[in-house]
This record gives structure tokens, sequence and C-alpha cells, in this order.
């Protein structure tokens, strides 16, 4: 009965008596149906392990603007100030140029209401001395024309009375010299007339004559003397008059043009004091614009920094935060560095947004469902803070796909993969279980920027 000997049980008793147990004993031929279903799973294994698998890269992100200009800013103002008035409120639509608060200026130099028609005032008058240099100037240069001129003659008359000093003086030198030819005759003929005396050929009375000739002739040539030294006197006095007419024209002039240079001075200090002025008239006019915040762009306001009416703002503090107006969206996304070498520009990137369910099989991109395309358009050349790169995936259709939701806004999550090459399943698993990075077919193209 136990199948412990060599007699068998007859079959016609286990017909006729039988037993529950025995019966839900398993058939010796389940054994060669499971070894038959393991040898086709392992067939069908195989098969699966030689299926190709899209390799990838995984990152998350956010949504973001791919221009700065489409990206959310701050709205400051560009005077300090105190908030008068809002005329906007959480979430309105502004318009380029769109008036967002009224402010008032809390610095004293600016309180006066007439400030503009002051500075006004002040220009005019500045503008009328600078008038008056310029007739000063004016004046000046015509006195040293005139002074050019009045020397002129008067150097030439004292030239012209040098020239006569000096013809005086050469004709009482030539009358010298003849007296004194003539005395040096007279004294010669005294001569003879003395021995003549003393021989007894002339009288005494001729002699004395003779001899108050010499006298006349000695005092002509004294005379002739004193009469050159006048004229070399004359010469001299000629000649201090022509220096003194050039010294006083130098010192006329050298006047003229140092009052001349004083009112240059003054009328270049006033024309820098007048292009203050109408600088500050310009800075007021501005700075009054100013006092009205505009919108810098079509958009959204959101958050606004400063409330309430009174409060006081700094400038350059930011009041509220726009977000523009259809921007033009992308998503920014953050690789580990190592995988940096492996993007292209153009890579196709799968995208699942937060808030729209999807189911994605990475290595087969073509059977997700609920994720949507893109491709990278930028590759960030610098790690951002935590060693991370950032790519900007721009939108792009494939075959099958939806555009991105028009219901997108910036800052939402996404988490995506960037679509590398095609490998063998078994090559797959093997890369992972030694730890590898994924593989390109090609090296990245030269030149181009990762």
């Amino acid at each position: 009965m136990l199948n412990i000997s060599n007699d068998r049980i007859d079959t016609d008793d286990l017909d006729r008596y039988p037993l529950k147990t025995l019966q839900e004993l398993p058939h010796p031929d389940s054994a060669r149906r499971l070894g038959r279903w393991m040898t086709f799973f392992l067939i069908v294994g195989i098969i699966v392990m030689f299926l190709p698998w899209r390799q990838n890269i995984t990152g998350t992100g956010k949504i973001t603007a791919l221009t700065p200009k489409d990206r959310p800013q701050t709205v400051q103002n560009a005077v300090a100030g105190r908030i008068e008035r809002w005329l906007v409120k959480d979430g309105d639509y502004v318009k380029k140029g769109d008036t967002l608060l009224v402010i008032s200026d809390i610095k004293d130099e600016y309180f006066d209401p007439n400030l503009p028609q002051r500075l006004d005032e002040q220009l005019a008058a500045k503008i009328g001395s600078q008038d008056a240099y310029e007739a000063k100037i004016t004046a000046l240069e015509g006195q040293i024309a005139a002074l050019d001129a009045g020397v002129k003659v008067s150097l030439e008359a004292a030239r012209n009375r040098v020239k006569q000093a000096q013809y005086k003086l050469d004709s009482d030198i030539a009358d010298l010299r003849a007296a004194q030819r003539n005395y040096q005759i007279a004294l010669d003929r005294i001569a003879r007339y003395e021995k003549a005396y003393q021989d007894g050929l002339i009288s005494l009375t001729d002699l004395e004559t003779r001899r108050r000739t010499v006298q006349q002739e000695n005092a002509l040539v004294v005379t002739e003397q004193n009469v050159v030294a006048t004229a070399r006197q004359a010469l001299l006095n000629a000649r201090l008059d022509l220096g003194t007419i050039e010294a006083k024209y130098r010192e006329d002039l050298a006047k003229a043009k140092s009052d001349r240079s004083s009112a240059v001075s003054s009328r270049t200090q006033t024309e820098g004091e007048i292009a203050q002025l109408r600088n500050k008239i310009t800075n007021v006019d501005i700075r009054r614009d100013r006092y009205v915040v505009r919108a810098p762009q079509n958009g959204y306001v959101v958050q606004p920094a400063k409330t309430g009416i009174g409060e006081t703002i700094k400038e350059g503090e930011p009041i509220a935060t726009l977000q523009p107006d259809r921007p033009q969206l992308a998503v920014e996304l953050y690789v580990r560095a190592m995988d940096v070498p492996l993007i292209q520009h153009g890579r196709i990137v799968r995208l699942q947004f937060d808030g729209w369910p999807a189911i994605q099989f990475s290595g087969w991109p073509s059977v997700a469902v609920g994720t949507f395309a893109g491709k990278v358009a930028v590759i960030d050349a610098v790690s951002s803070t935590n060693g991370t790169y950032r790519l900007l995936i721009t939108p792009t259709t494939q075959a099958g796909d939806q555009p991105w939701p028009e219901q997108l806004r910036i800052g939402s999550g996404v988490y995506g993969w960037v679509m590398l090459d095609d490998v063998p399943i078994w090559y797959e698993l093997w890369r992972m279980l030694n730890g590898f990075p994924p593989s390109l077919q090609a090296e990245p193209e030269k030149g181009v920027k990762l």
C-alpha cells in the first residue's frame, strides 16, 4: 500500500475504494510542464536582453522663461519717498506704462513746490552774468587792439626823435672837430708870431691880437664840446623815452590781458554753473516724473512688498513683483556634472510636469503616457551652487506628442529624462551593475559649447 514492496496495488481496488488524499497528489507529468515553462521564460528573457533600450539622464527642475525679460521681475522705485496711493492690487493685469503707485518726496531740498521756477530764475541770473563777462571780454579785446595801434605811433615818433638827436649829435661833433682844427691852427700861428716878435718882425700889439684870437678859438672849442655833450644827453633821453614807451606799453598790455584772462575765467566758471543749474533742472523734472511708478512691461502684479499708505520706501527698494505676460516658457533641468559631457544641444528630453499624471518608461519613450517633449537649447558653462549643471529645455513636438499645456506656470516642478542613444538591455544592465556612465555611439561634435 505504501509502495514499499515489490507488490503494487491493484488499480481496481483504487477504483473500488477511492482515496481522496492520494488523488490530490501531483501527477508525475507536472515537473515536465514546469520545466517547459521555465524554458519558455528563459528563451523570452534572452530575447528581451537583446531588445533596444534608450539610455537617458534624469534630472529635476522647474519651469522658467527662456529669455530674462520674460522672467518674474521686481518693480523698483528710482527715488526715496512716501507712498501716497496704490492704483493696483494683487493679480491685476497692467500694460506697459500703467501707474502702479504714487509717492511723494521726503528730502527737504525738494519740498518747495515752486522749485522749478526758482531754478529758472537762478539760471536767468547766471546767463546775465555770462553776458556781462562776454561784454567785458569784448571791451578788453578792443582796449588791447587800441594799445597795439597807439603804441605803434608812439614808438615810431620816439624812434624819429632818437634819429633826430643822433643827427644833431653828428652835426655838433663835426662842428667840434672844426673848432678843434681852428684852435690847433691858431696855436701854430701864435708860436710863429712869438718867434717873429722876438726877432722884432712884428709889434707887441699884433702879438696880443693873435693871442686874443687863440683865446677866442679855445672858447669856441669849449662851446662846441658843451654842445656835443648836450646833444649826447638829448640822444640818451630820446632812447630812454623809447624804452619808457615800450615798458609802459608792455605794462598796459599785460594788465589788459590779465583782466581779459580773469574775465574769461569768470565766464568759464559761470558757464559751469549754468551747466550745473540746467542739469539740476533736468534732474528735478525727471525726479518729479519718478514720483509715479509705472509698469515696465505688460504683465500681472503679484506680491507687493510694500503695503498701506504713508509707508516710506528707499530708492531702489523692491515694491512689487511683475510677472510678464505671455512668457516664452522653458524648463530649468539640473543634471549631475558627470552627465554633462554626454549631453548635446538639440537632444530630445521627455518631461513630466507637476499636476499632470504620467507613466514614463525611460528606456522606451514611445510607450510613455502623459509626458511632453522638449529639446536641449542651453547648457550652462558653469555649475550651480550645488555642483549640478543647468539645462534650458525648450518646447518641441514629435509624432503623437501634445504641445505643452497652456496652464503651466513659472516655478512649477518638472522631472525630466534626457534621451541618449539606443543600447541592448543586457548592456544597460551590465553598465548599471558596474556603475559605468551612459555611452555615446559617436564623439560629440567639435565646436559645440557645453
